[in-house]
């Protein structure tokens, strides 16, 4: 039994590959997986919108999906050390996209979160800051490793600064969703540097106060927290969207009810093809369907975990940081949207990553997963020795052995 287990387990290692094979198709599967999705999602409103072209969505999404390949394939061939060196200036890049969306931004739904530009229609701001913020963070991090864990405010006082600016400025987009996932993305990331838990129970309170404030200071927020309780009490009002998904997930059952027969989607569901196309894919894949799209981000937030855990144990705080930081945010971002499409949270307006239509988060997300692909490349070329400039870490061969996959 022993031996049969090992053989398994020797079959499924990635070892021997030069990436992680399991990151890669978990990615590649939900993307795919996302296309069609979005191509069934929308087909209907397509064609309302744009003279019975039931595929508008769906071809640009596809063209999202190339350029986010395209944009993947040239992160990748960027060594980690490029990004360290411009980590400060990656923050300036994220501050000066969150100032340019409250002057230019282009507002839809009441909102102000998109740079308008021509061909791809605009870039949604606050996706760029969250990657140019973590990136900041992991330098931040590798820099003063030791002050962090000895001093509170070196460990939480001074990076939660830009954190709080940033926070400023999506209040005033106003962008809720992106200031829940990027505060917690930075917590996790400190906690993980070791910071002292005390000041990290202390910052943990002040987040849930400060949420508390942003989600009653205005009417609408707190109108979509009274709401999410019992949502069919206001039904045709307030409760219309998490009702409607609701209903997308009772039609689907065990198998559901086949692809592109979805109801909801004829108009019933606002935002089907976007914030909602998990509603979408389980009414027509049914339990089975989410079921497989939940276990492939389980695999894929595993893998980025395990990556950057690796590169920890390699001697590389600035990889760890930002391969924890990447997985935090993919992994906040996926619960928050499966979580609002079930009705185990109130309505929030974020992508499923790697899946909903939405040109900014696609791309974006395609670039985190090359990196985390990156930093798995040159751990693995560190741990068999082929590295040209390896890094004086003072572990142990034992410690840097057990970085191996």
């Amino acid at each position: 039994m022993g031996d049969k287990a090992s053989r398994v387990r020797q079959a499924m290692s990635t070892e021997q590959q030069p990436v992680d094979g399991w990151l890669v198709f978990a990615a590649l599967a939900i993307l795919c997986i996302g296309w069609v999705m979005v191509t069934s999602a929308s087909s209907e409103i397509s064609s309302e919108r744009f003279d019975g072209n039931a595929f508008y969505y769906s071809m640009r999404h596809g063209i999202f999906i190339l350029i986010g390949l395209v944009a993947a394939y040239c992160t990748l061939r960027i060594p980690m050390s490029a990004w360290q060196q411009r980590s400060f200036a990656m923050l300036m890049l994220g501050f000066v996209l969150l100032v340019v969306v409250l002057v230019v931004g282009r507002e839809i739904n009441g909102a102000k979160r998109w740079i308008p530009l021509p061909v791809i229609g605009g870039v949604q701001a606050s996706e760029v800051a969250k990657l140019c913020l973590m990136m900041w963070l992991a330098g931040y991090l590798d820099r003063r490793l030791d002050k962090v864990r000895a001093s509170v405010v070196n460990g939480l006082v001074l990076p939660c600064m830009p954190l709080m600016l940033m926070i400023l400025l999506l209040a005033l987009e106003p962008d809720f969703g992106s200031i829940v996932v990027m505060g917690g993305a930075v917590m996790g990331m400190l906690l993980l540097a070791g910071v002292a838990w005390w000041g990290f129970i202390v910052l943990l309170a002040a987040a849930i106060g400060g949420g508390w404030s942003l989600a009653i200071a205005e009417p609408y927020r707190w109108e979509r927290l009274t709401t999410y309780t019992d949502p069919w009490a206001n039904m045709y009002d307030s409760g219309y969207q998490l009702t409607q998904a609701l209903i997308a997930f009772g039609r689907g059952h065990l198998s559901g009810m086949g692809l592109g027969n979805s109801v909801q989607k004829l108009f019933y569901l606002p935002e089907a093809h976007t914030d909602f196309v998990f509603a979408v894919l389980a009414e027509e894949l049914g339990l089975i369907g989410a079921t497989a799209v939940v276990g492939l981000f389980a695999l894929l937030i595993y893998r980025a975990f395990k990556i950057a855990r690796r590169a920890e144990l390699a001697g590389l705080p600035f990889s760890a940081y930002l391969g924890y930081g990447i997985a935090l945010v993919l992994g906040a971002q996926a619960f928050i949207n499966i979580g609002v499409a079930s009705g185990l949270l109130p309505t929030k307006g974020l992508t499923l990553p790697l899946m909903s239509y939405g040109g900014s988060s696609l791309i974006v997300s395609c670039i985190q997963i090359a990196i985390l692909m990156r930093i798995d490349t040159e751990v693995r070329l560190l741990t068999r020795g082929k590295s040209p400039a390896r890094r004086k870490t003072g572990k142990s061969p034992e410690t840097t052995q057990g970085a191996k996959a």
